[in-house]
C-alpha cells in the first residue's frame, strides 16, 4: 500500500469513528421556559443577545437544549416546558 492509500484509509477510518460518535448522541430539542436565569442556551427576548442572557428563572422566551421528547414533561414553578416561546 502506498502512502497515499494509507493516508486515505486513515482518513476514512477517522470519518467512520466521528460518524459513530455523532450517532451516540441523543437527539435534542429547544425547550422554552425551563432554564434558570443566566443558564439559557439562547434566545432570551428583547435586549438580550444569546446564551446566558436570560434575566429570570424559567423565562418563557429563553430556551435550553434538552433530550428530544422530554421538554413538555419538564415541570417548573411556572408550568411545563414548551416547544414554542411563551409570554
Amino acid at each position: 500500500m502506498t502512502r497515499t492509500h494509507a493516508a486515505l484509509a486513515a482518513t476514512l477510518a477517522l470519518g467512520l469513528v466521528s460518524a459513530a460518535q455523532a450517532a451516540d448522541k441523543p437527539a435534542m430539542e429547544k425547550c422554552y421556559g425551563v432554564s434558570l436565569a443566566g443558564k439559557n442556551d439562547c434566545k432570551a427576548g428583547a435586549g438580550t443577545s444569546c446564551a446566558g442572557t436570560s434575566k429570570v428563572n424559567y423565562q418563557g422566551d429563553a430556551w435550553k437544549l434538552v433530550k428530544a421528547g422530554t421538554c413538555t414533561s419538564i415541570k417548573t414553578p411556572k408550568g411545563p416546558g414548551s416547544l414554542a416561546p411563551r409570554a
